[in-house]
């Protein structure tokens, strides 16, 4: 590379140039090939192939596997605060035009997708509750922070504060400390809001619910379920906050019953549940799942016309992906035991590690050992302000299929 730069040139292997080239974002420590040797923590950095063609300015991590994150493949770039601003403007004009009418509660930034790598921003009302998840973005959120209040707000969007969930554990892995709490107070701080979704009101609690208090991806999902459950007895497995128990009664649903094996999640439901007057129409039950459908197995009888599965993340890691893929399996084949012929199933996973090919191959395993057959009504991926960006798998994470069992 001729051209004089302002910033420290790193040299990839051609595995990571490959890798590169096939559009992700990310370059691992291990295909570093050589770096000024004091180079800072978060400092913006040139990728070069190993000939010295330019390939991406990024930020370098130096304690992360993850070496250098890709902000951009431009040369001509320049990191100042017109840039992030930018940024911060096609991603949120690009949620504008995919979901107009929906954006009180949405996720505004989405990692490396949207070109902010380690950072998620969503949306509950006026709060923005944000995660950061690499050095160079935390370093730079004096930079980032005040551009997106200014982007939103000026754009007619009533936007009152920001509150950081840093609570994750791979904050440790970039050397940063675990924490949470506001960055930007507003006048009458509450980290117990109330947000709408698909016309449902749900308690959202952002400082203590899981990630930034709400799983917003499956929004489009829930609208799915609903419009499949009219008169139906539905059965939702690992409810959280009752969300899709809560789409499927208002969609018309006989009864629902509600499992999660957390009693604090159970309550929230059972809240939410008559947040919308919707308490005789669900009931929630704090159980196992698994020990749950095993029991209604050999009790006989198909006692629900439809079940919803939405676990956790069974891997997080390709190490365990095999053990996931039984605890897939398993509640999967169990859920079309139970079921009538003619009944419904949703399914999905929210791990990348398990990836469209593989889960399909769960499901037919899992239909050919329960004697059943399953047609396929849709699939469908997050909702589309979890965008996915071709060529970083990691941002296609999850994967939600309706079945009719046949």
């Amino acid at each position: 590379m001729k051209t004089k730069r302002d910033f420290p040139a790193v040299l990839i292997s051609p595995k990571g140039r490959a890798f590169l080239e096939r559009g992700h974002v990310w370059v691992y420590d291990a295909e570093i090939r050589s770096a000024p040797p004091s180079l800072a923590n978060g400092a913006l950095v040139d990728v070069l192939s190993e000939n010295g063609r330019y390939l991406g300015t990024g930020i370098y991590s130096e304690k992360s596997k993850i070496r250098v994150r890709l902000l951009s493949r431009s040369a001509n770039d320049r990191f100042d605060d017109a840039f992030f601003e930018r940024q911060i403007r096609y991603a949120w004009e690009y949620r504008k035009t995919v979901m107009p009418n929906d954006l009180n509660a949405c996720r505004v930034i989405f990692g490396e997708a949207d070109r902010f790598p380690g950072l998620t921003v969503d949306r509950f009302g006026s709060i923005l509750v944000t995660e950061t998840l690499s050095f160079g973005i935390e370093m730079r959120k004096p930079q980032i922070f005040p551009l997106l209040l200014k982007v939103l707000q000026e754009d007619g969007q009533k936007v009152d504060g920001i509150y950081e969930r840093n609570d994750a554990s791979l904050r440790l892995h970039e050397g940063l400390s675990q924490n949470k709490g506001w960055y930007i107070r507003p006048e009458n701080p509450s980290t117990d809001l109330i947000v709408t979704e698909n016309q449902i009101a749900y308690h959202v609690d952002v400082e203590n619910g899981q990630k930034t208090g709400f799983f917003l991806d499956q929004k489009y999902n829930r609208l799915a379920v609903s419009r499949l459950a009219k008169g139906k007895r539905v059965l939702d497995c690992f409810t959280h906050t009752g969300s899709f128990a809560l789409n499927a009664a208002a969609g018309g649903a006989e009864h629902v019953t509600g499992l999660d094996i957390s009693a604090d999640a159970v309550a929230m439901a059972e809240k939410n549940a008559a947040l919308n007057r919707l308490s005789d129409k669900v009931t929630f039950v704090k159980a196992d799942v698994f020990a749950y459908l095993t029991a209604k197995e050999k009790e006989g009888g198909a006692p629900f016309d439809f079940i919803i599965l939405d676990p956790p993340a069974f891997t997080k890691s390709r190490k365990t992906v095999e053990s996931a893929y039984r605890g897939y399996k398993d509640i999967n084949y169990r859920a079309m035991r139970l079921l009538p012929r003619g009944g419904y199933l949703a399914t999905c996973s929210c791990s990348h590690f398990m990836e469209p090919r593989l889960f399909e191959k769960m499901l037919a395993e899992a239909a050919r050992d329960a004697a059943v057959e399953l047609r396929e009504i849709e699939v469908r991926r997050a909702a589309p302000d979890h965008p996915i960006l071709w060529g970083v798998p990691e941002t296609a994470y999850l994967k939600f299929y309706l079945f009719q069992v046949i």
